[in-house]
């Protein structure tokens, strides 16, 4: 819980501070935490007029910040200038990237512990190039890199709650008794955030987080039936494609394999699956049949057939996974399945939930050039893909490997 530890303060009532209180994101967060019985100090430029936000709230001005911090168990900054807004390049830097590293300094100063950036997923290093993207991923950036201040960035998805706002205020143009399958339909395809999960991360779970890791927010996707059937169609028709349509080339790259090298055509590996549940995946041998069991980062590339490099390189050796997709083993888009004596990667991806959904043939940290030489920066990274998880996304991953992105799990050179 985001609280003190030294005691001193009766049960486990927090005292926030908070910026940017007014806002969608923040009226609604308010009234969950002063819920609880939480204190909740808003701080803003007009504070006289904000005590209409939350009667149980008490506001004050930025000059006053140092004093009525003094105490707090957490700072949440929520201030920003937001995409929608017409303002100059200045005013976001401003505002978006300058303004958290005066706060979070000014929140050290007054002995606060915790300090909370909220970004959004366009601040995401691979987002878009808008001022607001561009100056919420300068503020982030510099929070990370001052490694005097202990910051944590929050990074949240279209934030929905008692209502719509943002992109998903078009839901309430729909008829009321559409408007739930059109939520259903729309939080598919990209992720999103409810409210709820917000004041549950930053009122219980903060403790559990590693200070120095940025978080990201959302809801579940396999709770989406939409998504999941989405999904399930995508793996299916993928499958059944490569078995109906591409049978002569698995048959024709199956005689090459077997003829190019001594071994079989499929070689049959360990691989560590949802729920840490170990299954035999299923690919087209691409190395000597003695080549012994280890990560691919860890295997010298002399080990690699002629055959087999073209095959890495086009990732057509990944085709008879479509196999473990029938079997419900793998996904077509999902973390990369690691060997089970990778232990330190099992680890890190266990610690961030990496391992409660579906492996895949393809993934975002693959289409990153991310492999597993970096356990902790591939964790990460799938991580990120979990809660970055929509049809569109997914799709873009898909596309993105068609067409070459990323380089695969990189063998070690040949002395």
């Amino acid at each position: 819980m985001c609280k003190r530890t030294e005691g001193g303060r009766k049960g486990d009532k927090v005292k926030y501070v908070i910026t940017g209180a007014s806002g969608f994101v923040g009226r609604q967060l308010l009234k969950r935490l002063t819920a609880k019985g939480h204190q909740v100090v808003g701080i803003g430029r007009t504070p006289s007029s904000a005590n209409s936000v939350d009667p149980q709230v008490s506001f004050a001005g930025y000059d006053e910040l140092p004093k009525v911090a003094s105490g707090a168990d957490c700072f949440l900054n929520l201030a920003a200038v937001n995409n929608d807004a017409d303002a100059s390049e200045e005013t976001f830097f401003k505002v978006n990237a300058e303004l958290p590293q005066q706060l979070a300094a000014q929140a050290k100063a007054a002995g606060v512990p915790v300090f909370v950036n909220f970004s959004s997923f366009h601040a995401l290093s691979d987002g878009p190039e808008s001022l607001y993207a561009r100056s919420k991923r300068a503020g982030a950036d510099a929070l990370e890199r001052a490694a005097d201040l202990k910051a944590l960035n929050l990074y949240l998805p279209a934030v929905y709650g008692d209502d719509f706002a943002g992109k998903l205020a078009v839901l309430k143009k729909l008829p009321g008794f559409l408007r739930s399958a059109g939520f259903a339909v729309v939080s598919a395809l990209a992720p999103v955030v409810h409210v709820d999960r917000i004041a549950a991360f930053v009122g219980e779970d903060l403790i559990k987080v590693a200070s120095d890791e940025p978080v990201l927010l959302a809801d579940n996707k396999d709770e989406n039936l939409v998504y999941r059937f989405g999904r399930k169609l995508i793996d299916i028709g993928f499958a059944l494609a490569v078995i109906l349509i591409f049978w002569w080339l698995l048959l024709i790259v199956l005689v090459l394999v077997k003829t190019g090298s001594a071994g079989p055509g499929i070689f049959a590996q360990d691989r560590v699956g949802k729920g840490g549940r170990v299954f035999t995946c299923y690919k087209f041998r691409t190395m000597g049949k003695d080549t012994r069991q280890a990560g691919t980062h860890e295997i010298s590339e002399s080990a690699v057939t002629p055959i087999g490099a073209f095959l890495r390189k086009t990732k057509i050796d990944e085709l008879p996974q479509v196999w473990n997709i029938l079997k419900g083993e793998l996904s077509l888009v999902g973390p990369r399945p690691c060997l089970p004596v990778q232990e330190e990667l099992v680890a890190e991806r266990t610690k961030r939930g990496v391992l409660d959904i579906l492996p895949g043939i393809t993934g975002f940290a693959q289409i990153q050039g991310i492999d597993m030489s970096h356990p902790v920066r591939l964790a990460r990274k799938d991580a990120e893909y979990i809660a970055r998880r929509g049809l569109i996304f997914d799709l873009k991953i898909i596309l993105g490997t068609f067409i070459g992105k990323g380089q695969g799990d990189r063998t070690a050179k040949s002395n």
